[in-house]
């Protein structure tokens, strides 16, 4: 018998400086049962920084075409992709082939054996952008895991701030793709 993914319900109030978003969620998350706290915690953080109106969750881990979290237009038509995790180069080049546009968080402790291996091949992908988390921080976002999590991000100059009111987690990405903005 398969196991079934476990549920986590989050009410995320998003403050992003940053690009002037204000917003209230509240979100469905579907944990797999391969999927770690980290992973899914991550998962939520790359939500709240790309939050929009129209970005939802995929299908998952499970899923073979579908990214962690995606918005697609009216027709149907990709335009944000976005992945955490290290996926391979084959996956990041169909991603750059189908959407407008294509985020990659990546996190753990090999991402930068990751990084060094795949840099060189994505570099010419213009609607490629790679961010890394420190493996340290998204280890520490497991700390605001609940099954029903009501969490505040707070977004400024890079930093993201989140907290549940008693435990708080700063989050400062590294932007390694491209690397002129």
């Amino acid at each position: 018998m398969a196991l079934k993914a476990t549920i986590y319900k989050a009410d995320l109030a998003i403050a992003d400086m940053d690009r002037n978003y204000y917003a209230d969620h509240s979100l469905t998350l579907a944990r797999h049962p391969s999927e770690t706290d980290e992973r899914m915690m991550v998962r939520l953080l790359a939500f709240a920084l790309h939050a929009q109106e129209g970005l939802g969750f995929g299908k998952g881990l499970c899923v073979d075409d579908e990214p962690d979290l995606w918005r697609k237009d009216l027709t149907g038509a990709i335009e944000d992709w976005i992945d955490v995790g290290q996926p391979d180069e084959k996956w990041i080049r169909k991603a750059c082939a189908r959407a407008e546009r294509v985020v990659v968080l990546s996190y753990g402790r090999a991402a930068d054996v990751w990084w060094n291996g795949i840099r060189d091949k994505l570099v010419r992908l213009p609607n490629l952008t790679v961010l890394n988390l420190p493996a340290d921080t998204a280890e520490a976002l497991t700390t605001l895991t609940e099954r029903t999590m009501r969490l505040q991000c707070t977004i400024q100059d890079g930093q993201v701030w989140m907290t549940n009111g008693r435990d708080t987690v700063l989050a400062e990405p590294v932007r390694l793709l491209p690397t002129n903005r």
